[in-house]
């Protein structure tokens, strides 16, 4: 489904939120990573937004019966899904080197 609603609120540091919209009574959980934007991909209280979402069932994510699956606020039309970067920066790479000692003899 797709709707239109306002951010309740929204967790930087978390990485996660709540919409509110008619068809999604009771809220819809947001992560970051459904956030089509550009750089640093974050919400804010009172934000209207596009999104879409779906019911998950049961308890629901973190107790609300919706999951947002992606959220754009420039306007109603449907932006395309969000392109993995091309170029990664550097922050984003890491390394492991494990060194193990002789036993002792």
């Amino acid at each position: 489904m797709t709707a239109e609603g306002v951010v309740r609120q929204f967790d930087a540091d978390r990485g996660w939120g709540v919409l509110d919209s008619p068809e999604t009574p009771g809220g819809c959980w947001v992560h970051f990573s459904a956030v089509v934007a550009p750089g640093y991909r974050s919400l804010t209280a009172g934000q209207r937004v596009f999104f879409r979402a779906e019911a998950v069932g049961g308890p629901g994510q973190d107790g609300y019966p919706y999951r947002a699956t992606k959220v754009w606020s420039d306007g109603p039309v449907e932006p395309p899904d969000r392109q993995p970067d091309q170029e990664a920066s550097g922050a984003y790479r890491s390394t492991l080197t494990i060194r193990y000692d002789e036993p002792a003899g």
